[in-house]
């Protein structure tokens, strides 16, 4: 049975973030299921934070494929050298962009989408998957957004 969110819209950004962490350990406690865990982090994202887009690209078959997602539809593949998802893959570090339209090759999927984080999931040397993570806002991504997204992906690295 699914368990539901409970995040006070009145928090601070961090606050929310440190209380969503231990609800989505929780949620996906005991559930071994790669797809199934990572489905429900984006729906928890999206909910908790309110964020515009949010959802995963895995390393698959030479390039970055779409995985669960959250918002409208989406790009289903980029080129390792293409956009921000594929300068994290490439970099291998997370990539905060205050505005999509001055990052040189930006992929639009959305014209709505206006600034930008993706972090990525490393295990043993490897991009496993990027998480990718749009605003409708410039500007809208910080140390703080950074801080908590890339602690997410290590819980997520522990999952292969």
């Amino acid at each position: 049975m699914a368990e539901s969110l409970t995040i006070d819209a009145a928090l601070s950004k961090e606050e929310k973030y440190k209380s969503l962490l231990p609800q989505i350990e929780a949620l996906v406690a005991g559930e071994t299921d790669l797809i199934a865990n990572i489905s429900n982090l984006v729906a928890a994202l999206k909910q908790a934070m309110g964020f515009f887009w949010v959802g995963v690209y895995f390393n698959k078959e030479g390039q970055l494929v779409l995985g669960p997602f959250q918002g409208s539809v989406a790009c289903t593949r980029i080129p390792y050298h293409k956009g921000v998802c594929g300068a994290c893959y490439t970099q291998q570090q997370t990539i905060l962009v205050p505005d999509v339209e001055a990052f040189p090759g930006h992929i639009a999927c959305s014209s709505d989408s206006k600034s930008e984080i993706v972090v990525p999931v490393l295990k043993d040397g490897e991009v496993k998957l990027v998480l990718d993570v749009d605003s409708d806002k410039l500007n809208d991504f910080d140390k703080i957004d950074q801080q908590y997204l890339e602690q997410l992906m290590k819980l997520v690295a522990s999952w292969y």
